[in-house]
Parts: C-alpha cells; sequence; structure tokens
C-alpha cells in the first residue's frame, strides 16, 4: 500500500456524540473514509497515520438523504463510515495543544 493510498483512504474523523461515546466506553474511532476503502486499507491506514494497533474495523455505507431547499428538490451525498477498534491502552487524540 502506497503512501499516496493512505492519505486518501481516511477523509476525516467522524465527531458527534454517539463517537465520543463509543471512543471513551469501547476504544472505537469512527472516521469518514474513502467509498471504494476496504477493512484492510482502513485498518493499514490508521496504523501507520496514528501509530496504534487495530484489532477490528467495522465498515457502514450512509445513505444519501433526500433535502429541500424551498422550490428545489436536492439529494446529500452517501459516504461511508468505519468504526476502528484499538488495542487495550491505546488512545487517539484528535485535540492539538498549542
Amino acid at each position: 500500500m502506497n503512501q499516496e493510498r493512505i492519505m486518501n483512504v481516511l477523509l476525516a474523523p467522524h465527531v458527534s456524540e454517539k463517537a465520543s461515546i463509543m471512543s471513551d466506553a469501547h476504544r472505537q474511532y469512527a472516521f469518514k473514509v474513502a467509498t471504494d476503502a476496504d477493512k484492510t486499507e482502513i485498518k493499514k491506514a490508521v496504523e501507520q497515520l496514528f501509530k496504534v494497533t487495530v484489532t477490528g474495523v467495522q465498515v457502514t455505507n450512509v445513505k444519501a438523504k433526500n433535502k429541500r431547499y424551498g422550490k428545489i428538490a436536492g439529494k446529500r451525498k452517501a459516504w461511508k463510515k468505519a468504526y476502528v477498534t484499538l488495542a487495550e491502552g491505546q488512545d487517539i487524540n484528535f485535540v492539538v495543544k498549542d
């Protein structure tokens, strides 16, 4: 797996109330990932970028939502979310302290 692909697999951390509860209780972190990424690519990308050991990856496809903006009907994009479980005693800190 080349370095360019690793940088394109993980798009962003998915920060929500549910994701923060999962990280505190089960050491699971949510990421927005590329729609063509598979579990092994996600695992390798997280391990290389954050220097942690991944024990499991769960992937879900988030369906597109139909939305209306006044008279204009539109649709949000579909995207892929990955829940990554870390080994005991490991942590990912998204907060940057200066």
